[in-house]
């Protein structure tokens, strides 16, 4: 019997604080892994997580300090201006 798994299977964490996502869709067949696909999404900080798996919105909010969404919004800004 064809199953399908979807998981959130790595969360990097930039030196900016940004936040890499790796969602993995995995198909099986029985036990045996049949494909996997993946998709990824980068988070900055501040960003909305309203939609975020539970265990994505946990890292953020653990990293994402007050100090940190005003470095990272600074220094994006900075990036912008000729």
């Amino acid at each position: 019997m064809l199953t399908e798994q979807t998981l959130i299977s790595s969360i990097t964490i930039l030196e900016d604080g940004q936040l890499q996502v790796r969602r993995s869709r995995r198909v099986f067949d029985g036990a045996e892994l049949l494909a996997e696909r993946y998709q990824r999404h980068v988070l900055g900080p501040g960003d909305d997580l309203t939609n975020e798996d539970a265990r994505v919105r946990a890292v953020a909010e653990l990293l994402w300090t007050p100090a940190v969404v005003t470095a990272f919004r600074a220094a994006r800004a900075a990036q912008t201006r000729p």
